[in-house]
């Protein structure tokens, strides 16, 4: 699925998700990753069975206002306790598939507002 949505300036923005890839800007992307606005990183979980609550570290330190969590061709839901550190640090969080995080995190920076996504690419 291609994306034609523009930000001006040198945000991170998704051009384009299919299964097993993400162009954000120019870059093709084949791994899981953590991007903001600003910042594009490599994240460790490639799938839900994966995934671990230290997953979060990197992202919790951004201090987004909303954390999008893609957890890739289908959404899955981990065990609730994964998300208490969100909590605590009143981020708030949508778990979704991956298109769809792509999609509600380009609109939210379109709308500059202070996202990350956590996009698992299996």
């Amino acid at each position: 699925m291609k994306f034609t949505a523009d930000r001006p300036g040198s945000a991170h923005v998704v051009r384009e998700y299919a299964p097993g890839l993400l162009r954000i800007g120019e870059r093709a992307i084949v791994t899981s990753v953590i991007v903001s606005p600003s910042l594009l990183e490599p994240w460790r979980p490639r799938s839900m069975s994966e995934f671990t609550a230290a997953d979060l570290d990197p992202a919790i330190a951004m201090s987004p206002e909303v954390l999008l969590i893609g957890t890739g061709p289908r959404q899955l839901f981990p065990d609730a306790a994964v998300f208490a550190a969100l909590h605590v640090a009143r981020i708030g969080f949508e778990v979704m598939d991956t298109g769809a995080a792509c999609r509600t995190y380009n609109v939210l920076v379109g709308e500059d507002r202070r996202v990350v996504a956590a996009l698992m690419i299996e």
